[in-house]
């Protein structure tokens, strides 16, 4: 299939059905208006702001609206959009702007100063102010006035190759420099037709959206799936649980999050299984979801089904079934309709049922590469078009799917390799602990032993010490398996996503 132009073919199929709303500014677009400020911006883009084909316009902000009219309005005039992580340094930040060369950067006010620092440093920027709070300065644009002066053409872009770049996502870098992660037209049909079926998303339904725009779930996961489906966008600035809480209870249909969203859904005093039993499909993803926090919420009838995927797969891969919530914990589930898997060892050969080994994957989902990295692209995509997904994983006689552990957190311990997921899950399962995280750190006598960082609940009543943990692991655990140190801290070091970034506890070491 070519890559055809979304808003405006639903503009013509549905044109007064709302699309999106942004929740804090209260800006509203039904499929019509979308299409219209899409079109608004290429024409913004292309003339006023002199882009061509290919050129890159930069974004950083945080979550709104009009992310997604940037987003198809890029598609409309052939341009590739790079959402920057608003939670970077300003050296981190110009490491991306290097590499991508944007000719534009557009913010919004509460990054004002980022932005004019950013454009000092690269003379070729153009600043675009999305709503600038004391006036608009000599050497920058207006958003919204340049769209406004422009005269949109609303007729369907031509169909075009759906793998060319649309945007780019940068990794986080935690394995080396970040990588810009090329996402194409055909990596979103592929992700709808992976998760917007087995979700069965419809016209009628409404997504509360609160994660982060410059992540693949901020965009997949569901809004662009929703938006092929007719549905409806709300866009949330960041997490607020109150606010996110009346708008699960009064509106939303479908729901995705990260376990620590669901964990402060959980301990939300108006926490309750009725209240929203209008949200009738709940999805996690980002990182594992502990088995006491969804045994919690299907206490109260919410069975949140957990999956698993990757900024290069589009991200869905893996969906477990709601049937199979409490059946198979801890489970991604299988591999949905556009996504085959391979298990291996490490030389290549697939690992029979039950064994664990690296993850890979290929189907339409599959990013083409790296911008500007043929070396990094060439060691993560093999010639029969297999990415590698650096996972070690494991699957069942059913065919359900567990992620053991990422191979660079696996260690060796006295020539036996320990995989920190495994002894985490352990951990959670104790009554007073939150969060947990293990890393290997070196050791005279066994080369690595493990560390647990942990966390304690708000209401936990006594702090457990290491010999309690220790003979608590000791009952689920091979005594090689458990972590030689105990260390409490006040909260994990998190990501935008809410996975505990590990790298930060390495490097404490």
């Amino acid at each position: 299939m070519k890559h055809f132009d979304l808003p405006a073919h639903r503009s013509r199929v549905t044109p007064e059905h709302p699309a999106l709303e942004d929740l804090e500014s209260g800006l509203r677009y039904n499929y019509r208006q979308l299409n219209e400020q899409a079109a608004r911006f290429a024409a913004a883009a292309t003339g006023r702001w002199g882009l061509k084909p290919g050129d890159r316009v930069a974004w950083l902000g945080h979550s709104r609206a009009e992310f997604f009219v940037m987003l198809f309005g890029c598609a409309k005039a052939e341009l590739i959009l790079v959402p920057l992580n608003w939670r970077l340094a300003l050296p981190e930040l110009e490491i991306l702007l290097t590499d991508c060369q944007p000719r534009v950067l557009i913010y919004g006010s509460e990054f004002s100063d980022t932005a004019v620092s950013l454009a000092r440093q690269f003379s070729h920027l153009q600043r675009v102010a999305l709503d600038p709070p004391e006036g608009l300065q000599a050497d920058e644009h207006h958003y919204h006035d340049d769209l406004d002066a422009t005269m949109p053409d609303l007729t369907p872009h031509p169909d075009r190759d759906p793998d060319q770049p649309w945007y780019l996502l940068y990794t986080s870098g935690t394995t080396g420099r970040p990588k810009g992660v090329i996402q194409t037209f055909r990596m979103m049909l592929a992700n709808y037709l992976n998760i917007g079926l087995a979700v069965s998303l419809r016209q009628e339904d409404v997504l509360l959206n609160l994660l982060p725009q410059f992540h693949t779930a901020g965009i997949n996961l569901y809004s662009s799936a929703v938006f092929m489906a007719g549905g409806c966008v709300l866009v949330a600035r960041q997490f607020e649980p109150d606010a996110a809480m009346a708008v699960l209870a009064e509106r939303a249909t479908v729901f995705f999050g990260v376990p620590a969203v669901y964990q402060a859904l959980l301990d939300h005093p108006q926490f309750d299984g009725e209240r929203l039993a209008g949200v009738r499909s709940w999805g996690c993803g980002g990182a594992a979801l502990p088995l006491p926090v969804a045994r919690s919420f299907a206490e109260q009838g919410i069975r949140v089904r957990t999956g698993m995927g990757m900024t290069e797969t589009g991200p869905t891969v893996f969906l477990l079934n709601e049937q199979d919530v409490l059946d198979k914990p801890g489970s991604v589930g299988r591999p949905q309709l556009l996504a085959e898997v391979r298990i291996v060892d490490a030389d290549g050969r697939d690992l029979p049922v039950g064994e664990a080994g690296e993850l890979l994957i290929r189907g339409p989902g599959i990013t083409p590469g790296y911008w500007n990295r043929p070396d990094a692209t060439a060691d993560a995509l093999d010639a029969d078009g297999w990415l590698h997904s650096g996972d070690i994983a494991r699957c069942d006689e059913d065919g359900c799917y567990w992620i053991v552990d990422r191979c660079k957190d696996m260690f060796i311990s006295g020539g036996e390799n320990i995989y920190p997921a495994e002894v985490e899950r352990v951990l959670l399962e104790h009554p007073a602990i939150s969060e947990v995280a293990v890393i290997g750190i070196a050791d005279e006598r066994w080369g690595e032993v493990g560390k647990a960082y942990f966390a304690l609940h708000q209401d936990a009543r006594e702090i457990p010490d290491s010999e309690g943990l220790a003979r608590f692991c000791r009952q689920e655990l091979a005594g090689y398996k458990v972590p030689k140190i105990f260390e409490r801290v006040e909260a994990l070091p998190r990501n935008a996503l809410g996975k505990v970034t590990k790298q930060v506890l390495r490097h404490g070491q």
